[in-house]
């Protein structure tokens, strides 16, 4: 199977961003042809400041090779270094209908808000399919609420394929992480950069620990037991603890008589032993940008070259590529 997934370079990933996609994608890896890439068209709508889009650029590849990414069993890559999605995404836009994209939930839910939306935020989702499909993708790895997303790019792919009496794209299916974690933000709501809450993976270990001591907890008496499953600060800590320590810190939920603030100290313990590896490597591949670069540009290249068989497959039966 072939396995294909992008992430937007908008900011430094964060423990939602990790638990609750990139550990999965990194498992893909290891059982099928994966495609990942670093999505910087796609955080244009958001990001418009050229320096910071490349450092988050830059952030995002570093991030995701010290987390486990291997550039010798996945391709990894950057959206921009790929033009043939670009111009598949022209040639899926001339089929779409615009009531489609009208229904999707990005597009309404800032028009809901009377946020002003552009062209860029009306037609992502066509982008997004040109992605896909540019690789022949058989999965797409998504969260639940993101079915709708690969639902728009198999009715693009079927629509083109109708209408040019043609196979030229495989249907997707989307692949529902159901076992990703949901991790709670520091205020309890889900984890979100929106919502400043997030704790990010790789940032200064001693503000990381000021933010954990800082989570916002309730007010029940330190003598009341506590039900560990209901508590975003015990979910937390179950990400990142051993399993017995998980075991232990729960029977201490359960029979009360403890202070949040020995929670919280637990946590950021086992946060910094759970991510240290990961940060040792992220060091490393710092110390050596080139590097960095030559793995990206490989991938770029293997990337290319897939997309460029779609592309010229598409370009046919469309009648774009109008030489014998």
């Amino acid at each position: 199977m072939r396995v294909l997934s992008g992430i937007q370079p908008t900011g430094r990933f964060h423990w939602g961003n990790y638990f609750g996609a990139i550990r999965q994608y990194i498992a893909f890896q290891n059982e099928h042809e994966a495609y990942y890439f670093i999505a910087n068209l796609h955080a244009l709508t958001t990001v418009r400041d050229p320096a910071v889009l490349r450092g988050y650029t830059l952030d995002a590849a570093l991030d995701l090779l010290a987390l486990g990414l291997d550039p010798n069993r996945a391709t990894l890559f950057v959206q921009s270094d790929v033009p043939e999605v670009s111009q598949l995404c022209w040639l899926l836009m001339t089929g779409t209908n615009l009531g489609l994209l009208e229904r999707c939930h990005a597009f309404k839910e800032k028009k809901a808000k009377g946020i002003n939306a552009d062209a860029g935020l009306f037609t992502y989702p066509v982008l997004m399919a040109a992605d896909i499909l540019a690789f022949d993708s058989n999965w797409v790895p998504v969260g639940e609420d993101q079915g709708q997303h690969i639902e728009v790019c198999r009715d693009l792919a079927r629509s083109f394929n109708h209408h040019y009496r043609c196979e030229a794209f495989v249907l997707p299916e989307a692949r529902i992480t159901v076992d990703a974690a949901k991790v709670p933000g520091t205020d309890g709501q889900k984890m979100s950069k929106s919502y400043d809450n997030t704790l990010a993976l790789f940032e200064d270990q001693k503000q990381q620990r000021k933010k954990i001591m800082r989570i916002t907890t309730d007010s029940r008496p330190m003598e009341d037991p506590k039900a560990p499953e209901e508590d975003h600060l015990f979910q937390l800590y179950r990400l990142v603890a051993k399993p017995e320590q998980v075991e232990e810190m729960a029977a201490l939920y359960r029979r009360g008589g403890f202070g949040y603030g020995e929670v919280k100290k637990a946590l950021a313990d086992a946060a910094e032993l759970y991510f240290a590896d990961a940060r040792a490597r992220r060091a490393e591949y710092e110390a050596k940008p080139n590097e960095v670069y030559e793995i990206l540009a490989d991938g770029a290249g293997r990337a290319r070259k897939k997309a460029g068989e779609v592309l010229r497959r598409v370009e046919s039966a469309c009648g774009i590529s109008y030489r014998k």
